[in-house]
């Protein structure tokens, strides 16, 4: 099975990405942690991306797209993946789709946690981190809008997109999904 996560700050990504991956037994594959690892490993990929990083800017399209490439190919994602915090965009997703056909593979379902604007902000600000005060959170919320309603209308135009209520409990969640993707 091959799925990527959508859902806001607070909509459960986490959690359901978690427990997908364990149901499925395949792995969670999510762009902040290879960006770490191949900084810290100085690959030849991790040294482009560290300038980028250590700025807290976005890494590049084509270079993102590289390091999935890379990560894709590796043996414990032949029988599957779950992509976490890619694609970020349209765009990304239209990239995603290219080089899984160069790859042979096909993105089974975009798997979108859809929940309500006032439930995003009480689940984030219940997690009491540094970085989630209300402004912060609310600006988040807004990006998340702004970039993921065209990857929504991307895979829902192909037949790909699964909308999942996620304003429920956690397991009443993951039945609907396990039940849907089949």
């Amino acid at each position: 099975m091959r799925l990527v996560i959508l859902g806001g700050p607070g909509a459960g990504k986490g959690t359901q990405g978690r427990r997908l991956c364990e149901a499925l037994e395949i792995p969670s594959i999510a762009t902040g942690d290879i960006f770490r690892a191949a900084i810290a490993d100085r690959t030849e990929l991790g040294d482009k991306a560290a300038p980028y990083v250590e700025r807290g800017d976005l890494v590049p399209d084509e270079l993102t797209i590289e390091f999935m490439r890379d990560r894709l190919t590796k043996p414990d994602a032949k029988q599957g993946w779950l992509l976490d915090g890619y694609p970020r965009t349209a765009f990304q997703a239209e990239e995603l789709s290219f080089l899984l056909s160069d790859l042979g593979q096909r993105l089974d379902w975009a798997i979108w946690f859809d929940v309500p604007v006032p439930v995003m902000m009480k689940r984030s600000l219940s997690r009491s981190r540094d970085d989630d005060a209300p402004e912060i959170i609310r600006r988040r919320i807004d990006l998340f809008h702004n970039r993921t309603i065209p990857i929504v209308e991307f895979y829902e135009m192909r037949g790909r997109l699964l909308r999942i209520d996620a304003s429920r409990d956690a397991d009443t969640i993951h039945q609907d999904v396990l039940a849907q993707i089949g």
